[in-house]
């Protein structure tokens, strides 16, 4: 028999955020310590210096395109990769290509967006790692267009995926009520991982950040797939 209560009240966005925060808070911690141990690095271990220099030349002579590649493996690649490792016990499936069908220009797409992004940010603010300008950066990054721009690009289009990319009912994205219950706490739980992250990021040379971008998004799906396949288990 359900017990539960129809009346009770719904649990508050924000709540709900910092429950997906809390539960992604060893693969976070993990990812933040690999991403601070390279930003030590490349100030004060040489090999790690000339390691993370060479990823720069490749994003300067690449351009957009370098940004574009590193997002499609680190979005959409990798995670099909590990889906199919980890959870389909090595079956590919009709469903991995519909994935990557969808998977691919999106974060196609949000590699190049974000390049665009912090270019701009890079001129309107300048270049140089002060911690006033790192401080902005990080601002205008999580509190701008992390909630304003990414998370609406991402909540809608999965979404829109998920849903078969039906336009019936697309009323729903714009609505406070979608925003209250989809957006904020996917913006809660964003922040928990990334803050930190982001912040190292903008401690660095610009032709850095956009590689080691990609290799945070890489290492954060593999260590979320990781976890989640523990949880399953247990």
């Amino acid at each position: 028999m359900n017990t539960r209560n129809p009346a009770a009240p719904k649990q508050a966005p924000w709540i709900a955020g910092l429950k997906a925060a809390r539960a992604n808070l060893i693969p976070a911690l993990i990812l933040q310590a690999i991403m601070l141990a390279l930003l030590l690095g490349y100030y004060f271990y040489p090999p790690t210096t000339h390691w993370l220099d060479r990823l720069a030349v490749l994003k300067e002579h690449w351009g957009f395109g370098y940004s574009a590649v590193s997002a499609i493996i680190a979005g959409a690649v990798i995670p099909e990769i590990m889906r199919i490792l980890v959870f389909q016990k090595g079956r590919v499936s009709r469903t991995n290509l519909d994935n990557l069908i969808f998977t691919v220009p999106f974060w196609c797409a949000m590699g190049v967006l974000v390049d665009v992004f912090y270019r701009t940010q890079a001129v309107v603010f300048g270049a140089e790692a002060t911690i006033r300008i790192v401080a902005t950066k990080v601002f205008f990054d999580q509190f701008l267009y992390s909630p304003f721009i990414a998370t609406p690009l991402t909540c809608w289009l999965y979404d829109w995926k998920h849903s078969g990319y039906s336009l019936t009912d697309s009323d729903r994205y714009f609505t406070k009520a979608y925003a209250r219950d989809v957006m904020v706490p996917v913006v809660f739980a964003n922040w928990g991982v990334w803050l930190p992250v982001v912040s190292i990021l903008y401690s660095l040379p610009s032709l850095l950040q956009i590689p080691l971008f990609g290799l945070a998004l890489s290492l954060w799906v593999l260590l979320y797939t990781w976890i989640s396949e523990q949880r399953n288990r247990s």
